[in-house]
């Protein structure tokens, strides 16, 4: 039987899911733990997103050693693809990382690379970890630059290794990725799933994650069978929607804040499901050029509850060290309620960056 939900219950799902009602987590492993994920991109306008995504949540509390320590010290956290997980997620990630999950041209330019590949395994067991630039290019087949990479082959194969679980990125130091085997960094010796079993359980994490979801889009891969059929009041569009969170629709409604979402933030990138459930349409401005910009290079949607009402065109400039809000902009006339949350929340995170606010009337 398909749940039937009104658009005020789905975004109160999905932003129960996100974290970012009114009710903050304690830490930046329980963001990770709920989210699934910390996005990480350099990209610093105001914070890089995997710093920005943890402040939207825990709020003035959260230092970015907290993200370090839990990911190099503690452990409990770890770097792969480009975002920082929970160590619990990886039972269901190991079974699917192997070399048959590889592009067709991936395995070919592995299998080219034999020898390289055992001289880099080899350099990690003698001296890791090392910094990719530690490691000499023995190459035998070369990937061309593709703006992205650069000649040097062995970020390339640090990559690839990585999706087979035979290298991991055990910290880091700057924006440098330090590397080390597997087997040293992820835990070792619990009990390894079946195939099917993983991938049912890393259907029900993402789920978890979403609160509410379009079943096998690209970004979330989410299976036609997890959780439960779900329909929204005025789409067409089929979900699924997490149990817990389903049942969680009977308790009390927390309540909602102000929050300022980095453009990469998990709970932004379906589009489709924004504009259905929330009548947001996203773009997302930092590749247009700046004659063609509406709202700023990168600027943050500002969430107010369950609803989006405008973006915050800001930037922490470290010349000057302040927040520079360039514009603030709303996408309906604001009460006297919004514009006060709204500028108190930019004065803690200007409080969070350490800096005075400029530029806000």
């Amino acid at each position: 039987m398909t749940v039937a939900l009104s658009k005020d219950e789905a975004r109160r799902v999905i932003v129960r899911a996100a974290l970012l009602d009114a009710e903050r987590p304690g830490d930046v492993v329980e963001v990770a733990e709920q989210i699934g994920y910390l996005k990480i991109d350099p990209t610093a306008t105001i914070a890089p997103c995997e710093h920005t995504m943890a402040w939207s949540r825990i709020g003035w509390s959260y230092e970015p050693g907290q993200l370090k320590k839990a990911a190099e010290d503690d452990r409990q956290l770890f770097e792969y693809n480009g975002a920082f997980l929970p160590v619990s997620l990886l039972p269901a990630m190991l079974p699917g990382m192997t070399e048959a999950s590889l592009r067709e041209s991936t395995r070919s330019w592995l299998a080219a690379n034999d020898g390289f590949r055992r001289d880099v395994l080899a350099r990690l067991r003698a001296e890791g970890p090392l910094l990719a630039s530690e490691i000499p290019d023995t190459a035998q087949v070369a990937k061309a630059p593709d703006g992205w990479t650069g000649s040097n082959q062995v970020p390339i194969m640090l990559e690839v290794l990585s999706r087979t679980a035979e290298v991991a990125v055990v910290g880091r130091e700057g924006r440098s990725r330090r590397w080390d085997l597997a087997e040293r960094v992820y835990p070792q010796g619990g009990p390894m799933l079946g195939e099917q079993e993983a991938a049912e359980q890393w259907s029900s994490r993402l789920l978890q994650a979403a609160g509410l979801a379009r079943p096998y889009n690209w970004w979330n891969g989410v299976s036609k069978t997890a959780g439960e059929p779900a329909s929204v009041e005025g789409s067409t569009v089929r979900f699924r929607i997490d149990p817990e969170a389903l049942a969680a629709l009977d308790e009390p409604d927390r309540g909602g804040r102000v929050a300022f979402l980095n453009p990469y933030d998990s709970l932004l990138f379906d589009r489709k499901r924004l504009e259905e459930v929330f009548d947001f349409t996203y773009v997302l401005e930092q590749f247009k050029p700046k004659a063609q910009r509406v709202y700023g290079y990168f600027a943050h949607p500002i969430l107010f509850g369950d609803r989006f009402i405008g973006m915050l065109d800001a930037e922490h400039d470290r010349k000057r060290e302040v927040l520079q809000v360039n514009a603030v902009h709303e996408f309906f006339p604001w009460d006297s309620d919004e514009h006060e949350l709204v500028r108190a929340e930019i004065q803690e995170l200007a409080d969070w960056l350490g800096v005075p606010v400029a530029g806000l009337p």
